[in-house]
């Protein structure tokens, strides 16, 4: 009987001990080479257990009840905070957020804008909706 384990139950099982919603590639790389890594990523793409959200960014994933398709374990604006404090990016609020906490404004801010103090040039998104970025003073 063999009892090795695969590349990819080995990620998987990595996965599913993490707290964190985002995934990168680095977290993977001590199991194999980046080939090996990116195929058995693939295969879990298909299998459903992760959504790819951005280059060498990936999320957990979940079925949803109401349409049965498969959807990031979290909204898209959370996961992209998220993504950017793991790559090491300071997120801050937007000019509009500023606008609507201080009472300036009662337009409620989408949360599809992030405000970043350093220059970033990295697309985050998943089926259509996409992560923008607005320059803003720390």
């Amino acid at each position: 009987m063999n009892n090795r384990k695969t590349i990819e139950d080995r990620i998987l099982t990595r996965i599913l001990r993490r707290k964190s919603n985002v995934l990168l590639r680095d977290d993977f790389i001590d199991l194999g080479g980046y080939d090996q890594v990116g195929r058995a990523l693939r295969q879990l793409i298909r299998k459903e257990k992760i959504v790819k959200i951005g280059y060498g960014l990936y999320a957990k994933a979940k079925i949803s009840s109401l349409t049965g398709e498969t959807l990031p374990t979290l909204a898209l604006p959370l996961l992209a905070r998220e993504a950017m404090k793991r790559l090491g990016v300071k997120v801050c609020p937007t000019k509009a957020e500023l606008d609507y906490q201080t009472g300036r404004s009662t337009q409620v801010p989408t949360g599809r804008l992030i405000g970043v103090t350093n220059r970033i040039n990295r697309k985050i998104g998943y089926k259509g909706a996409s992560i923008y970025y607005e320059r803003a003073t720390a």
